[in-house]
């Protein structure tokens, strides 16, 4: 099959969905243009502030994508890239699509508050003390699997690893003459965007060669001290700009595909059980973000729902968000489905997934006369500072979760602060053990984080309907995916809790132990509230 054509009929697909199934969910819950959101009620000029659409919307995905959409349908592609495609479609539209809009609508309709807190509103505060020590433990796992990733990616392609150094310093400097010199967002943004394209640039006049322990310590101490500045000096105007990385890399990607029009090679179906690893249920969990991701809850509920403008807005930058992650998911299949088996496993082996997909978005690019160094170390860019930005994110969240786990309002009232919720401590526990995680290699964590942060949407599918089943309103479009995730990370927790353990590889066999102990406790406390009359 044409590539080109699987692009187009996918998009074509999500277009439609977004306006028919996005808007009957949206009628359904009850958004209301004319409500005041919790960015306007709680206005406060940090964390609850109005943003633009558009503005939201890049915020929103630059946190969200990360390199999930692109590692994750590569690595599932071991089973054939029909498979990978169903499940990208299906998913994103019924299940992803579903989880993303409904967390963020229901922490507009909880004062901009988490998932966490929706929990405890509806379920008590039981549920949200296990929700928020499950979430903590994923977050970790997010925290092993991107830094593993991005020491990967710039190992494999030095030139994204140095470019990535540079956007950093400008972010910082973007961040500063807009936040504090009053600099025009207008002219800021074209000189912005035009200083990070010198960067990719500069990348590949001076590659920077370091091993990959040295990177993961590097990247560590990074997010260490990028979780606990300021939102302006580095988080805002870093997403703010990566959206129009993802915006050019799409639109490559997509016209060196028209130009190019490669065919699949990589055969439809392969396996039902590749190398031992079965299609169910490790399949749906190895895609992760690109069809479903528990992060994103996490992310919509935290941040993006004390910016939003308007509830207008939350079908775009809820449902439509998702979509756009599931079209870059689409294009990272057809990257490892065009270039054939061999090369497949050359180019995975010398620098994982993301690799994969910089090479053949980089081949693409050379149809309209780009050269192909210059499109890899581009895409490189693109997906490592994705990866920087949801590595920030979750170091952010899950030190903001380890915080309220360990101060109480009494305390608080009092004066009194626990030292366990003290920032700087809650910061530096979240990146160790994260960090620690990250030492081993990235296949052994991706299905262990695929498989946590499915149950995580699980868990966020299970809230948002209990919280709409309390509401009185229709709950019944999360039965079915809440079901299916349960039972999908269920049966790829034990199946890993086995290979784990044969492979000596004890402490990713304590986590799944204790992942599965939560949720079932979770799960319990849920089927009651669903079955009462009340």
């Amino acid at each position: 099959m044409s590539a080109m054509t699987l692009i187009l009929s996918s998009s074509i697909i999500f277009i439609i969905a977004y306006f028919t199934y996005g808007s009957w969910l949206s009628k359904t819950w009850g958004v209301d243009v004319n409500k005041k959101t919790p960015a306007h009620v709680l206005n406060d000029g940090v964390d609850y502030v109005p943003a633009k659409a558009p503005v939201l919307l890049g915020h929103h995905f630059a946190s969200i994508a990360g390199a999930g959409p692109i590692v994750g349908p590569i690595a599932a592609s071991i089973f054939g890239w029909v498979p990978v495609m169903i499940w990208i479609i299906i998913g994103g539209i019924f299940f992803g699509g579903v989880q993303d809009f409904g967390s963020l609508f229901a922490s507009l309709r909880h004062g901009g508050k988490s998932i966490g807190e929706v929990i405890e509103s509806n379920m008590g505060s039981t549920g949200k003390k296990l929700f928020s020590s499950f979430a903590w433990l994923t977050l970790l796992l997010v925290i092993a699997a991107f830094v593993n990733i991005v020491a990967n990616t710039f190992v494999s392609v030095p030139q994204a690893a140095s470019a990535s150094m540079f956007f950093i310093i400008l972010a910082v400097l973007f961040g500063y003459f807009v936040y504090r010199r009053g600099a025009p967002l207008g002219i800021s943004t074209v000189i912005g965007v035009a200083l990070l394209f010198l960067c990719i640039v500069l990348g590949n006049m001076f590659p920077i060669v370091l091993s990959k322990n040295i990177w993961i310590a590097i990247l560590l101490l990074y997010i260490l001290i990028a979780s606990v500045t300021p939102v302006w000096i580095l988080l805002q105007p870093r997403d703010y700009l990566n959206s129009f990385l993802l915006y050019v890399m799409i639109i490559g990607a997509v016209l060196g595909l028209v130009i190019s029009r490669p065919k699949m090679i990589l055969p439809p179906i392969t396996s039902s059980v590749v190398n031992g690893t079965p299609l169910f249920p490790m399949l749906f969990v190895m895609v992760a973000c690109g069809a479903i991701s528990g992060f994103h809850s996490l992310v919509g509920s935290g941040t993006s729902s004390k910016q939003l403008d308007s509830e207008k807005d939350a079908k775009l930058v809820g449902y439509g968000g998702m979509l756009i992650e599931c079209v870059l998911a689409v294009i990272a299949i057809i990257t490892a489905g065009y270039i054939g088996v061999d090369k497949f496993k050359e180019l995975a082996a010398a620098g994982g997934p993301v690799n994969v997909f910089s090479d053949g978005i980089g081949n693409f690019m050379t149809s309209f006369n780009i050269p192909f160094t210059v499109g890899k170390s581009f895409v490189a860019l693109s997906i490592s500072a994705f990866a920087l930005t949801s590595l920030d994110t979750g170091t952010r969240l899950g030190r903001f979760i380890f915080q309220e786990f360990f101060q109480t309002e009494k305390a608080l009232e009092q004066g009194k602060e626990n030292i366990l919720a003290n920032r700087y401590v809650a910061t530096i526990i979240t990146v160790f053990l994260g960090g620690w995680l990250a030492m081993g290699s990235w296949t052994a964590i991706w299905p262990v984080f695929g498989s946590a942060n499915q149950l995580l949407a699980a868990l966020a599918l299970m809230a948002i309907g209990v919280w709409l089943k309390n509401s009185n309103k229709n709950y019944k479009m999360f039965i079915i995916p809440m079901i299916f995730m349960f039972t999908v990370t269920i049966f790829a927790l034990g199946i890993l809790i086995k290979q784990n353990f044969m492979a000596q590889k004890y402490i990713l066999v304590v986590f799944p132990v204790f992942l599965l102990l939560l949720s079932f406790i979770l799960a319990y406390q849920a089927i009651k509230k669903f079955t009462s009359k009340a």
